[in-house]
């Protein structure tokens, strides 16, 4: 089994009329089990339209019950988008992937404190997505360079999601989901959420999880894996230094008080038994080396 989504599962796209959620709903239809996967889309303004064969309703509980959608993705413009979660929330879906970016932090504060109560489970925003190889990809990842395997992803960095993965794939190893949770200040999965159904999957085998500099998730996280964790787990911060004298790290990076830098960050990881490099280009190497 996956974490989260797999082949089953039933997707709706809010936003899907837009440049973005029109090109990248296409791609998702066409990756894998796409076709059977995208089967509403939402638009107030554009209900009984359909986009690619699939039907547009005006809002998400209509599409829910007309068509058993339980998990949607988000695309729509960054005012908006935080009133397109609480909607989405209302409908008692399973699961929102919120990828638009630049959303304004108080705009995301009263959603998550309206989510309180409710069962829907938030990634991003401001995120990649998430993908389960060879079955269903829901985001902006490339799928090409996934493949289905035993190793579980986990980042808040977008693109160095898919330099892990690449990684993963030059050392012979695929995924069983990869997931990215987004680097801004509010969101919604963390670190320590997905770590804990990953060691709750019989399909994964090990996790390389990828954080970044400012708050306190990965030490959270850290702490709980050595005292729960049962598979072997790799880490890296965006944050060092690279080889090449560069920072690496996400806009919505905040070190405060001292706290959350990188080298505190992995400091920890290694206190806790996770398997740490402080070169992104080793992630892939390091992890063969663990599995081995």
């Amino acid at each position: 089994m996956a974490i989260l989504i797999n082949k089953n599962t039933r997707v709706m796209t809010q936003g899907i009329t837009g440049k973005t959620g029109k090109f990248h709903t296409r791609m998702c239809i066409d990756y894998a089990n796409g076709k059977n996967c995208f089967v509403a889309g939402v638009n107030p303004r554009k209900p009984g339209e359909y986009f690619e064969n699939i039907p547009i309703y005006s809002t998400v509980k209509e599409a829910k019950r007309a068509t058993g959608a339980t998990v949607s993705v988000i695309y729509v413009p960054p005012p908006f988008a935080s009133a397109a979660i609480d909607e989405a929330v209302d409908a008692e879906l399973d699961l929102v992937i919120c990828i638009t970016e630049g959303i304004p932090v108080h705009d995301m504060l009263r959603t998550r404190y309206k989510m309180q109560g409710h069962k829907t489970l938030l990634i991003g925003p401001n995120c990649p997505g998430i993908i389960t190889p060879d079955e269903v990809k829901i985001g902006i990842m490339p799928g090409y360079i996934h493949k289905k395997g035993r190793v579980g992803v986990v980042s808040r960095s977008g693109t160095l999601t898919y330099e892990a993965v690449a990684q993963l794939m030059e050392q012979g190893y695929g995924q069983s989901t990869c997931i990215g949770i987004g680097g801004d200040p509010i969101n919604g999965l963390k670190h320590l959420d997905v770590m804990k159904l990953f060691n709750d999957d019989n399909e994964t085998d090990a996790v390389l999880m990828v954080g970044e500099i400012g708050g306190s998730d990965e030490e959270d996280c850290a702490r709980w894996i050595k005292n729960n964790m049962k598979k072997p787990v790799v880490g890296f911060i965006a944050g060092v230094t690279a080889p090449q004298g560069k920072r690496m790290g996400h806009a919505g990076a905040i070190i405060s008080g001292g706290k959350g830098t990188a080298q505190e960050k992995l400091s920890v990881m290694e206190e806790c038994g996770i398997y740490v490099t402080r070169n992104p280009a080793e992630m892939g190497k390091l992890l063969k080396s663990v599995m081995q």
